[in-house]
């Protein structure tokens, strides 16, 4: 029987075995619910992968969560950060600031927050603002999208590699660089276990967000990147994975087979879309046509930003291969099938 997405009101801290103990931690006002942080337990203090959301409410269940497991969160070595977004990125600071941590975290994802650092405010709305514009949105869009600006992630301490080992005592524990849901994620190869953290890159039920930001960019293949690194992620073999979502599950490679699948299908929808089309059509536009987990009609404007960058992502991945083609002089850019 499939598992199901429990609320985080029945969530518990619990042991994942062999060291590694599973703390959920809330992401208030998010359907996602929580996200999973793993401790591993070294001679040297916990290794955190991942720290949640900066959030009052996110602390407290991060810090009694390694309490109620028997760790002291002033006892913390280190967080490897597998991706900057807020939820697993955001309380990595403050516990830094407790223990005295390390902070870890990919090259790539390093350099966005240290981009994000370098916008002042409202430097970053008008970049948001001019992007959606760009995209199609109306705006109203414009306006609700850019009103709020998460807490920018804390400057980690080390830059990490593909293959780099990280530096938990007793263990062996490999950076696997998994671009595609942002350019820095990792997942994480436990070796003595042959476990695999894997982030936001591989979920059991859901699949991660694959964007573009702006999105009329040219010069980069998001979805392609994330597709290859699946393959990547499948040839370590059938690994458990302990993803930052849901539940723990025992073949990473099946569930990367799976997503692949999935994406190469919404390709396929998408260039349908375009080819049932009376012309060329905007970023916002196919956002709209595309079939989502709810009407676009009672989509909040944040989630219409996100579905945009979607949108954009596999759009790209057609441009790529031939399928599609960008209009030249055209503002907003648009996007059909070649003729």
């Amino acid at each position: 029987m499939k598992s199901r997405r429990r609320p985080y009101s029945e969530q518990r801290p619990i042991d994942a075995g062999g060291g590694v103990w599973s703390v959920p931690v809330p992401i208030p006002g998010n359907p996602l619910g929580y996200t999973l942080i793993y401790a591993i337990e070294s001679p040297a203090g916990p290794v955190l992968i991942d720290a949640g959301w900066n959030d009052p409410e996110s602390w407290l269940a991060l810090r009694d969560g390694l309490g109620a497991v028997g760790m002291d969160i002033r006892d913390v070595r280190g967080v490897v950060v597998t991706h900057f977004h807020p939820d697993h990125a955001g309380l990595a600071g403050q516990v830094r600031e407790e223990s005295g941590a390390w902070i870890a975290m990919h090259e790539a994802d390093v350099a966005l927050v240290e981009l994000i650092h370098d916008f002042e405010e409202g430097a970053h709305q008008d970049f948001q603002a001019d992007m959606l514009r760009r995209a199609g949105a109306g705006a109203v869009e414009v306006e609700e999208v850019t009103a709020n600006r998460p807490r920018p992630p804390a400057r980690p301490d080390l830059v990490l590699s593909d293959g780099d080992l990280i530096d938990v005592p007793g263990r062996r524990l490999r950076t696997i660089w998994t671009p595609g849901h942002t350019p820095g994620h990792i997942c994480l190869h436990l070796e003595d276990a042959d476990r695999i953290f894997t982030g936001d890159h591989v979920l059991p039920a859901i699949t991660p967000h694959i964007g573009i930001y702006p999105y009329d960019r040219a010069d980069v293949d998001p979805l392609s990147d994330f597709l290859d690194s699946l393959e990547k992620v499948k040839g370590l073999g059938d690994l458990e994975a302990l993803p930052a979502h849901e539940w723990i599950f025992p073949d990473t490679a099946a569930r990367a087979t799976e997503i692949v699948a999935h994406h190469e299908e919404k390709l396929v929808r998408i260039a349908a879309l375009l080819s049932e089309a009376e012309g060329p059509l905007t970023i916002w536009e196919m956002a709209a046509r595309m079939t989502w987990n709810r009407p676009w009609a009672d989509f909040p404007a944040v989630l219409r930003g996100m579905a945009a960058g979607e949108a954009a992502a596999h759009l790209r991945t057609l441009e790529v291969r031939g399928v599609i083609r960008r209009t030249t002089g055209t503002d907003p850019v648009r996007f059909a099938l070649h003729s």
